[in-house]
């Protein structure tokens, strides 16, 4: 495995949001985004990962979005590019624009819907890891991809992809991230991808996290990260409970739908634009999520029922 510096690679990294305006990807919205992160301190931005809706995207538009996101971060904070698609080719074609945009790191997710063996898995990160020079990271995500990804999977791509730096978890599964550090030592970076894990999974030895409600609070998240850095896990704690209920409202339907009408209610998107398949939320979804912005003191009370 490469050797990251201690500070390389961790913290808040949050998967931004796609902003669409009449069925075009709106990059003018997405630049400032990409801007909000950084001022609100967040140790990177990660580009079409899952909040990103990015199988309604061509190839050519998440390129695209990896170039934009180097060309606003300047190098302020590392630009983490989400090329993975279900097929390998187009994978291929995303890893090679990212690294042409400068980006600095790749989380691939595991090929979905095919159900491929654990073996198949091997060797398409091995075949992935030789096209790139940059740390790659294995998005394991197996309540969309339909496939999970084992400790012995994980050591097997990391003893012939010296580039494989870490995982993305999004799994209720506390355990397999104790197996996986004990495995392959604390330095391999551990991402967290569930919310509601943040805090504890932090606590065992997760570097960092990938959560869409980074979108929403990017200070306080990236505080939940230096509390657990600085050994204060009684703040960190606090953070965990404060969070809870903005957490659980990002899953009140499929992600990012309720994101992309709690950004819009805070003003931070111009709109909640979906592309089909998707949907914006419903107005009873939208009364729901009111209650929780009210709740938690981003709106007032008597907005909520506006």
């Amino acid at each position: 495995m490469i050797a990251l510096r201690p500070d390389e690679l961790r913290g808040s990294i949050p998967p931004l949001v796609t902003p669409f305006k009449d069925g075009a990807v709106d990059i003018p919205t997405f630049e400032r985004l990409v801007e909000r992160q950084i001022a609100e301190g967040s140790h990177g931005v990660l580009i079409t990962g899952t909040t990103a809706e990015p199988s309604t995207l061509t190839t050519a538009e998440r390129i695209k979005l990896f170039e934009v996101a180097v060309k606003v971060a300047k190098g302020r904070v590392p630009v983490v590019a989400a090329p993975g698609g279900q097929s390998h080719a187009d994978t291929v074609e995303m890893v090679a624009g990212a690294e042409k945009a400068g980006v600095d790191a790749m989380l691939v997710v595991t090929p979905y819907f095919l159900r491929p063996p654990q073996r198949g898995l091997v060797e398409y990160y091995v075949d992935i890891g030789r096209r790139t020079a940059l740390p790659l990271m294995i998005y394991h995500i197996p309540g969309r991809a339909a496939v999970n990804v084992t400790v012995d999977t994980v050591a097997a791509i990391a003893e012939r992809a010296p580039n494989l730096v870490g995982i993305k978890h999004a799994v209720v599964d506390l355990d397999f991230a104790t197996q996986l550090l004990k495995r392959m030592g604390m330095e391999f970076r551990i991402f967290v991808g569930l919310e509601e894990l943040s805090f504890p999974m932090m606590a065992v030895g997760a570097c960092g996290l990938m959560n869409a409600v980074g979108n929403l609070l990017p200070r306080r998240v990236a505080e939940l990260c230096e509390r657990v850095w600085a050994n204060d896990l009684a703040g960190a704690r606090a953070i965990h409970f404060e969070l809870d209920e903005l957490n659980r409202a990002v899953f009140f339907d499929t992600n990012p739908i309720p994101m992309k009408y709690m950004m819009r209610r805070l003003g931070i998107l111009p709109n909640n634009e979906h592309r089909l398949p998707m949907l914006p939320a419903t107005a009873e979804l939208e009364a729901r999520l009111d209650g929780v912005l009210a709740r938690a003191g981003l709106i007032k009370l008597k907005q909520a029922a506006e």
